[in-house]
């Protein structure tokens, strides 16, 4: 159970609605879940929220591959069952290899794909040093160019906002399921 109420469609206020509509009817066809629907207590950040996923999870300049190589990269520096959860299947889907998610999901920090490398450096050094060392973010330019580079920080810090909100929240993933992150001592 998470640690808030969701807000439930019975309950909910205009503002709510106009949201919750958007996303049934829009892109996402579905009723806000998770993250979303943590948000929807404040429903100008749900929206917000929506919108900025839109652009990077379907929208994306990033092949598939490597968009959920970034999700789960950050889901697992997170500890974040619920966003593994989400996208280990989509990951998969998009090309990644068992032993690139079995890596990560161990949160080993080599890979085969030069792509995926460039990555995981760049990510981990901003999410543990806050800054990424001149050589990584030139790697980065290299293989991304400028708007690639600024599009993965903004994949990371979204990904990154999703994780902690769904941790703080204690938001579950799905009854009966095991979870797929072993918790780190």
């Amino acid at each position: 159970m998470p640690r808030i109420p969701l807000v439930t469609e019975a309950a909910m206020t205009p503002a709510q609605r106009q949201v919750y509509d958007a996303m049934v009817n829009g892109p996402r066809k579905s009723a806000p879940v998770g993250p979303l629907a943590i948000a929807m207590h404040r429903p100008e950040l749900a929206q917000a929220m929506s919108n900025l996923g839109l652009v990077l999870r379907f929208n994306s300049s990033f092949a598939p591959r490597l968009r959920e190589f970034t999700i789960l990269l950050t889901g697992r520096f997170w500890d974040c069952q619920f966003e593994w959860a989400s996208h280990e299947s989509e990951a998969r889907k998009a090309g990644l290899t068992d032993a690139t998610i079995e890596t990560l999901r161990a949160g080993g920090n080599r890979f085969e794909a030069a792509d995926e490398q460039a990555i995981h450096d760049y990510a981990i050094e901003l999410m543990t040093r806050h800054f990424a060392s001149d050589a990584i973010y030139q790697r980065i330019l290299a293989i991304f160019g400028v708007p690639g580079a600024v599009e993965l920080t903004a994949l990371i810090g979204y990904y990154a906002m999703i994780a902690l909100t769904l941790n703080a929240a204690e938001f579950e993933i799905p009854e009966g399921m095991t979870p797929p992150l072993p918790m780190r001592a």
